[in-house]
């Protein structure tokens, strides 16, 4: 199953499943006794499970057939438990594992024992996860399902990219390990917020998670904390994962692309390190698939964006690019010496998640240790980036050489829009130049310059001699004397 595939279930049930239905709780009859529920709870039995080998949860034998049987389960009025949550339906080779899933209210923790009137003709099957209804009970903006996925709509109600609760041995030779969430716990808090626990188990560890979850006009915000025991070492522990798609852009040559102009979840990770540097690092569909390491020990925040917000830049009147959130992380605490990793791998269609992020840190992940931490997630279409003196908003390459004349043989141009207010008010003769880490005897010419009739626009042209070049990618910027005018965008030289 690929990485994309139960997000893209899960999307298509909500979507047909929105219509209008009884907001009810879950009648006394399906809901078991209640027992005492609290954090300290989760996180001791989170350490009581990881003294014990990992097993498997078995797929349930009630499984929908297939997509169309599940949407069958969904579609229609269906009955809600804590107040405005609607279960999914365990569904084979898609989302074949069950979950445990407990209403929490006052403390007291009551299971879902029998499903009955809460799936469409009353049929009794198992639920694999869950999806939250806004106020007007017409549309989903919060959903779980599948491993340890999860997300949200946004600002402009349009499911897109997938968080993880953890990422482990991602872009790994030796295989990535998907663990998942087996327990929810449901409490809600208003009419659109809800706080949501969770228990994670797989081979390598055992997690206890707590979600809070606020929909707002801006989007959607979740402080996310979460305690880890580890049952065995880790080679990469990915803390604050998200899983995106990234086919192609404007720059991708026709025959690597359909009509559309441009199709992607996401077109970039940005960073914000411990020490202020600003970076923006354009996804790629890569050839082959690549692990990229970028330094952020003690990052203020992270996170895969959508800048490109222009409907004519993708014409896809079907599942609206245009209006897929961005997703943003800002760790809690210091979280030490480590690294934002990028994984990027090859895909020709749109229907596979082909990007993944995390943070890894420094610091070993060895068996019976004790691993806690807390950040805040922002699901928005604003970009989170916006403060920044001036920010990357276009990026194209090509053959070069002069426009209208014959491409220079062996020469590549690589061309950088930046817009923001640092660029208010200076023209050709203010010193703003750009600023490169590529070997001085590679570049073939380099040049900075306002573009005409756009205010606080300017534009980065270089051309580069390939066969010079040896480093994968590359950083630029602007600058004005000793200055950074803009963030640093580091471009992969080959794809």
């Amino acid at each position: 199953m690929t990485r994309r595939t139960a997000v893209r279930l899960f999307a298509a049930l909500a979507a047909a499943s929105a219509l209008p239905g009884g907001i009810a709780t879950a009648a006394a009859g399906r809901l078991g006794a209640p027992t005492p529920f609290s954090w300290d709870w989760l996180v001791a039995r989170a350490q009581a499970l990881s003294r014990i080998p990992f097993a498997e949860t078995p797929d349930s034998p009630r499984a929908a057939a297939d997509y169309d049987a599940a949407v069958r389960l969904t579609y229609g009025d269906a009955q809600a438990i804590a107040g405005n949550v609607r279960l999914f339906p365990a569904t084979r080779g898609t989302a074949p594992k069950p979950v445990r899933i407990a209403v929490v209210e006052s403390g007291q923790a009551r299971e879902i024992v029998d499903t009955d009137g809460l799936f469409i003709g009353n049929q009794n099957t198992d639920p694999v996860g869950f999806r939250v209804m806004d106020s007007s009970n017409h549309s989903d903006w919060l959903a779980f399902q599948g491993a340890s996925y999860f997300r949200t709509s946004g600002s402009r109600d349009q499911y897109g990219l997938s968080a993880r609760a953890i990422a482990i041995d991602t872009g790994l030779a030796k295989g990535e390990e998907f663990p998942g969430f087996t327990h929810f716990w449901i409490e809600q808090t208003g009419a659109d917020t809800i706080r949501v626990h969770a228990l994670l188990d797989g081979p390598s560890l055992v997690g206890a998670y707590a979600f809070d979850c606020r929909k707002g006009q801006n989007g959607v915000t979740q402080d996310v904390t979460a305690t880890l025991f580890l049952r065995k070492n880790v080679e990469q522990l990915g803390l604050a994962a998200a899983s995106s798609m990234f086919w192609y852009d404007q720059s991708t040559p026709p025959g690597r692309r359909d009509w559309r102009p441009e199709i992607h979840d996401s077109d970039g990770l940005a960073i914000w390190a411990g020490n202020g540097e600003r970076i923006w690092r354009p996804l790629e569909n890569p050839q082959v698939a690549k692990l990229h390491s970028l330094r952020a020990s003690s990052p203020k925040g992270f996170g895969l964006l959508q800048r490109d917000q222009t409907f004519d830049h993708y014409q896809d009147d079907g599942v609206f690019y245009d209006r897929r959130p961005s997703l943003w992380v800002e760790p809690k605490g210091n979280w030490g010496a480590g690294a934002v990793c990028l994984y990027e791998m090859p895909t020709q269609s749109e229907t596979m998640d082909n990007i993944a992020m995390f943070w890894r840190g420094d610091r070993p992940a060895r068996a019976g240790e004790r691993r806690d931490f807390a950040y805040r997630l922002t699901w928005t279409s604003k970009d989170p980036t916006a403060d920044l003196a001036s920010r990357c908003v276009d990026i194209y390459d090509g053959p070069g050489g002069i426009p209208g004349a014959p491409p220079a043989a062996g020469v590549r141009k690589f061309v950088f829009d930046f817009a923001g207010p640092a660029l208010t008010g200076l023209d050709r003769t203010s010193g703003v130049v750009p600023e490169t880490d590529l070997p001085t005897g590679a570049i073939v010419s380099a040049a900075a310059y306002p573009i005409a009739h756009a205010a606080a626009r300017w534009r980065v042209m270089i051309d580069v001699r390939s066969k010079d070049v040896s480093q994968p990618q590359f950083r630029v910027f602007l600058k004005r004397g000793n200055t950074a005018l803009s963030e640093t965008v580091i471009k992969a030289i080959e794809t």
